[in-house]
């Protein structure tokens, strides 16, 4: 099962360099399920991951001056805030067992594995569905619609540090709406948001928990050589049109993951 751990790995970031979001979603299903690791634990892993590899992916958006770096700082603080505090105490202090149903016992991990699966439901439906934000052909002027940023930021955060997915097809979307940028740069901002708060929020931890970081590194690797696929393959194939398949995907396997962690326990 580590093999295909491993090769999933590389799924993730060749989706992320070719469809630019959405493989992060995927990365605790893997890493709880392919590499039998604690979903608790899994989240955080992911953190570090899609930190790691969205950091790794905005190098060549920074280079075609396609991050609008105030947007980042904008709409980052209130979403670095939420995950770092999120990791840092709203984790810790959920009860390991919840909550008990006749057979069905809800435990921190099946909680946290629910939530995740109700996001990637979410996210598969923004990738299925007809794209109705178009990249802007005129700049606009930019004009920042603050307390709708701020909710924005911190509920995107907060989902962050809960399941360790980055949240770009929630980001992006806002950028377009909220910020007035064209479809690529909400892109290569969202990319340094992501890898921001999702590395800031690995940190949240407070060193609770040993990490396996020779196995973090190696895995982060795997999604880096995947961004780099991903991006290669962009120049060939219409990542656009193989974002509903990769929803109808993503679908799938939050329902898959709601019926393992309560009808199948």
């Amino acid at each position: 099962m580590e093999i295909a751990g491993y090769v999933a790995s590389i799924l993730i970031g060749i989706s992320l360099g070719l469809i630019g979001g959405g493989g992060s979603i995927l990365t605790v299903p893997v890493l709880a399920y392919l590499f039998h690791i604690d979903p608790i634990q899994a989240t955080s892993y992911s953190l570090f991951i899609v930190g790691v590899t969205s950091m790794v992916g905005s190098v060549s958006y920074f280079k075609k001056g396609l991050v609008n770096t105030k947007t980042a700082v904008v709409f980052g603080i209130p979403s670095i805030l939420a995950v770092f505090l999120t990791r840092a105490y709203l984790i810790p202090s959920i009860p390991d067992n919840i909550i008990s149903i006749e057979k069905l016992t809800i435990t921190k991990s099946v909680l946290l594995m629910l939530i995740f699966a109700i996001l990637m439901i979410f996210a598969s439906y923004s990738m299925i569905k007809k794209e109705k934000i178009r990249p802007e052909t005129t700049p606009q002027k930019q004009k920042f619609n603050y307390p709708l940023i701020f909710i924005e930021g911190t509920i995107v955060g907060t989902l962050t540090g809960l399941v360790g997915a980055g949240g770009g097809f929630l980001i992006i979307p806002a950028l377009v709406l909220l910020s007035k940028l064209p479809m690529k740069e909400a892109i290569g901002t969202s990319l340094v948001i992501i890898a921001a708060k999702s590395l800031i929020g690995f940190w949240g931890e407070r060193g609770e928990s040993s990490v396996n970081w020779p196995f973090l590194f190696l895995v982060s690797a795997f999604a880096i050589i995947g961004i780099f696929i991903g991006i290669a393959l962009s120049k060939k194939i219409n990542g656009e049109k193989l974002k509903p398949a990769f929803g109808w995907f993503v679908l799938v396997m939050g329902i898959y993951i709601i019926v393992k962690e309560t009808l199948l326990k």
